[in-house]
């Protein structure tokens, strides 16, 4: 697994990092706003879909997550939706991070989590870097997106 370092400074360069950052696991502890430095921190196992969109399904244990970080600069605000602010322990799987510009070229940034849960930036622009940690691993464990109406059942 080659390590990954990618900046986005805009939309385009945002939903490669998205992509990438699909089915993260994230703890809630690991998620900082540093608002002196208008900075928020996030430190994420990622799913390595690159490698695991060549395997095949039935596949089972050849899968890999890394440990990764994840900087957005210039934050201006954060908020929360079905996430305390004091719960811990908490872990999150990130489904997306999107981008609604509102006052070009500042808006927000929404990482989207599953189970109705998100968090909301609100950034001057975006600046936004996904770096690797190096620490790699096998897991036997797939993400599985079930379909809309699937969940509703």
């Amino acid at each position: 697994m080659s390590s990954l370092k990618l900046l986005a400074l805009d939309q385009e360069d945002l939903s490669v990092i998205s992509a990438h950052l699909q089915d993260a696991i994230i703890r809630s502890e690991d998620l900082v706003y540093l608002s002196f430095e208008q900075r928020f921190l996030v430190i994420a196992n990622r799913f390595d879909w690159e490698h695991a969109l060549g395997q095949d399904e039935s596949s089972t244990g050849d899968y890999r997550r890394c440990r990764s970080a994840v900087r957005f600069e210039r934050v201006l605000s954060v908020q929360s939706q079905n996430i305390s602010p004091a719960a811990e322990n908490i872990v999150l799987e990130l489904l997306a991070i999107e981008f609604e510009e509102t006052d070009p070229p500042g808006g927000f940034l929404t990482l989207q989590f599953s189970g109705k849960t998100a968090i909301r930036l609100q950034v001057e622009c975006i600046e936004v870097e996904l770096r690797d940690l190096g620490a790699v691993w096998r897991t036997r464990n797939r993400p599985d997106h079930q379909e809309e109406s699937d969940l509703a059942d």
